[in-house]
């Protein structure tokens, strides 16, 4: 049978014991100390080498050493007394473990002189051991006694091995051989329960060599220091620099409660669990005292049991705690309370909530810790520590260190929590600026997504549709620099400002210098507040579906996209405008046509130039919408999905899709009006023909009214040539006259004798509304009649 260690030398007799008692194990020093081989006795009973059966040692149930003197029968029938150190080892797998029985035979000289004892001993303040050049120990003073509970002189002819664990053992005298090889000294740390502890230590070993007169390394000397109380230091400050490193990366509160949890476990404790007070139902901050009972919501556990077995509420769940229950405690007084199992702390639970405290018994939690979780003087929740694996109680440094990385967990949620109302107020007010839904027109097919940024708040992007006269039709989207309450006010003002600037009829590039001049001004505003100043980008383009005609301008925004009814989709090419708020330089508008069923596709910088570049963003932008399908709605969807990640976008996302339709040919007519009063009447005639000929009879009254106003009042007051036109969809009749008179009529109220000064009232009150509009040539009066759905 090989020898029970690698490094075995006849110095000592070793032997291996199962836990049925018989020998599986035998050294060369066994064999020198009774006679026996390994043949002999190895698969027999141990008990038959004891001269008298009944003085076998007596281990206590649980026992994991013993040492005393044994009796033991020689080969030849003497007895030999023999000191034996029995320790057991556990199997490294799952079967039952064996008992290393050790006797040493060369203890080397008595003398107390022996010169690397004695230069030992001198100079080592501390638990010492002496190891020879074969690893032997020849020695151990009485401190080291004292820790392994072994007199000092047994200890002579002993190896490591011997002594303690197994990795421990062999680490140490791998570093020990390094030591004799190298005559350097070397340090070992580790962790564990030696036979005179009560729990287990972190230890410093210091392996240094011991020199002879010659200055050859005669042996080794090792030093043990208990540096518990460091290393837990160490540990402490570790997790809470942990904790302000790993709480808080989000502005989420269940993630925030959750990597509270996972941050603690395992380090402090084996199953932690954070409950947190419900906001107040009309907002606010949370009291600063909780009265119980208290209603507080499971919002993340984390257990080194994987699956958290012991959680008895589900995240989500709300469970109401009693006066008398630890964590209503917490709350209430504002500090850490510790309850123990063994000590009877938990026995009032077993009246209210059984099916926990089957919990904690079934799992063998002994020991619970509630801390409070509180922030600038409110208190958001609990977090409560258990542990069932580890063995040890809380303790006073314990209750330090978790109230510490409570506290800075609070602040964290605390500021979640106010990022999360903040986000609700503003996403609110965001909604309530953006149009709800888009206006049906006879320009286009429209479609729209709005996504908030999902990690730096919700930002100024906007985007609106706004009918123009003539069946013309405006859209704009725009984007205002930051995040927050104040962007999407920005945005407000500015949506309320394009709606306006449209409803006059202006030009593209006109309506972005007005906007230009509106937003230095509030730039000017917000920097007299400390607020910061104001800037946004923009894109406003007008289509005309009689002309199909579309007029585009931008100030500082992403170049739009084209998507031609059978060709692939192109960026188009716009001239560069400066962004708002720079003030004092000119915009410039591009024209363009656009067969029916183009796509044009309108978007913020959200969308394309976040974690890519924004040439790769606009490629992958150009791909989703090169795919064949006839839905915007799907297109958009696609769009998003194409370009965004799964967990949201990082910058606000506004996109607009708009699909042009044109007006026939036939649903517009047009006259040159000479400026004769007298020929009013035939060109009367004339458009009630025409209403004749599109079926529209049943408007013909007022639309003949309306057009014999708008014409009369061109002829007196404007300038020729003067132009009527007539255009009609399902549900709108449109009349339009032109001149070159730049001068824009207006209502005025009439005395009750005044022949005229009624023309523009009648045409208000015949009409759903009506305008005026300035064009390159002059001036457009227009007015629009509601037509009669077929039922």
């Amino acid at each position: 049978m090989s020898p029970v260690n690698p490094h075995d030398d006849a110095a000592a007799a070793r032997v291996v014991v199962d836990e049925s008692g018989t020998l599986r194990e035998w050294s060369e020093g066994a064999r020198l100390l009774l006679g026996h081989s390994a043949a002999d006795v190895v698969g027999r009973p141990a008990a038959e080498l004891l001269a008298d059966e009944a003085d076998g040692p007596a281990l206590e149930p649980g026992a994991e050493r013993w040492n005393g003197t044994l009796a033991l029968r020689h080969r030849d029938g003497h007895t030999v007394s023999v000191w034996v150190l029995a320790r057991h080892r556990p199997s490294e797998e799952d079967g039952p473990g064996t008992w290393l029985a050790v006797a040493p035979l060369d203890r080397g000289p008595e003398q107390p002189d022996d010169p690397l004892v004695r230069a030992a001993l001198t100079q080592s303040p501390c638990a010492t051991m002496i190891f020879d050049d074969q690893l032997r120990i020849r020695g151990a003073n009485d401190a080291m006694a004292r820790l392994f509970e072994l007199p000092p002189d047994r200890f002579r002819g002993l190896r490591a091995t011997d002594l303690g664990g197994r990795t421990q053992a062999a680490e140490l005298e791998g570093h020990m051989r390094r030591v004799l090889a190298t005559g350097q000294g070397h340090d070992m740390h580790t962790y564990l329960k030696a036979p005179g502890e009560s729990r287990a230590h972190a230890w410093l070993a210091r392996v240094a060599p011991l020199t002879g007169a010659d200055g050859e390394v005669r042996g080794v000397c090792v030093t043990a220091h208990d540096f518990t109380e460091q290393h837990l230091a160490r540990e402490r400050l570790q997790l809470v620099n942990e904790a302000s490193v790993r709480i808080g990366t989000t502005l989420d509160v269940t993630r925030t409660a959750q990597e509270l949890a996972d941050v603690c476990v395992p380090t402090l404790a084996d199953f932690v669990s954070v409950d947190l007070l419900d906001p107040p139902e009309h907002g606010g901050d949370p009291v600063a005292t909780p009265t119980p009972p208290v209603a507080l919501r499971r919002t993340a556990h984390q257990s080194v049991t994987p699956g958290c077995p012991q959680a008895v509420a589900e995240p989500g769940r709300l469970d109401v705690y009693p006066a008398a229950s630890p964590q209503a405690q917490c709350l209430v007084a504002g500090h850490a309370v510790v309850a123990a199992v063994p000590s009877g702390d938990l026995e009032r639970w077993r009246e209210w909530d059984p099916v926990r405290v089957g919990r904690i018994e079934e799992h063998g939690i002994h020991s619970m810790m509630s801390v409070p979780l509180q922030a600038r003087g409110t208190t958001l929740g609990i977090a409560v520590f258990s542990r069932f694996r580890r063995p040890y109680a809380f303790t006073h440094d314990d209750v330090l260190l978790a109230e510490e990385v409570s506290a800075r967990a609070a602040v964290c949620i605390d500021n979640a929590r106010r990022y999360s109302r903040e986000r609700e107020t503003t996403l609110m007010l965001q909604r309530s600026l953006l149009p709800r839904w888009l206006p049906p027109t006879a320009a286009l097919e429209a479609a729209s997504r709005y996504l908030p940024a999902a990690r730096s708040g919700v930002g100024g992007d906007w985007f609106d549709i706004i009918p123009l006269s003539g069946m013309r039709v405006a859209l704009v989207v725009g984007d205002v620099v930051g995040h927050g309450i104040q962007a999407s006010a920005t945005m407000g003002r500015l949506r309320t400002a394009v709606r306006t600037l449209a409803d006059i009829d202006l030009t593209p590039e006109e309506l972005l210098t007005h906007l230009d001049d509106l937003v230095v001004r509030l730039s000017e505003e917000s920097g007299g507040d400390g607020t910061g100043e104001v800037g946004a980008t923009c894109l406003y383009a007008v289509y005309d579906p009689v002309s199909r005609q579309c007029s585009l301008a931008r100030a500082g925004h992403p170049q739009p996209v084209l998507v031609p009814p059978d060709g692939p989709p192109r960026q188009l090419e716009l001239p560069s405008g400066p962004p708002l708020g720079v003030g004092g330089l000119p915009f410039e508008s591009a024209e363009l046509e656009l067969r029916e069923g183009s796509v044009l596709a309108f978007y913020t910088d959200g969308l394309v130039s976040r974690d890519r570049g924004a040439d790769d963003g606009q490629a992958l932008l150009r791909d989703a919408l090169a795919a064949p399908d006839g839905s915007l709605d799907a297109a958009c969807d696609r769009v998003l999905h194409a370009l965004l990640p799964t967990g949201g976008a990082a910058d606000d996302v506004a996109l607009l899709l708009a699909r042009t339709r044109g007006l026939p040919a036939g649903q517009v007519a047009t006259w040159d009006i000479p400026a004769d009063p007298s020929l009013v009447a035939p060109i009367r005639k004339q458009v009630v023909e025409q209403l004749s000929a599109w079926e529209l009879l049943e408007a013909s009254f007022t639309a003949e009214l309306v057009v014999s106003e708008l014409v009369t009042n061109a002829i007196r007051y404007g300038s020729p040539p003067i132009r009527l036109r007539l255009i009609h969809d399902a549900t709108t009749l449109i009349c339009e006259v032109s001149d070159t008179s730049h001068t824009a009529p207006h209502l005025r109220r009439a005395k009750t004798w005044d022949e005229g000064g009624r023309g523009l009232l009648l045409v208000a009150q015949l009409t759903q509304r009506w305008g005026s509009r300035h064009t390159a040539e002059g001036k457009t009066i227009w007015a629009e009649l509601a037509l009669l759905e077929e039922e």
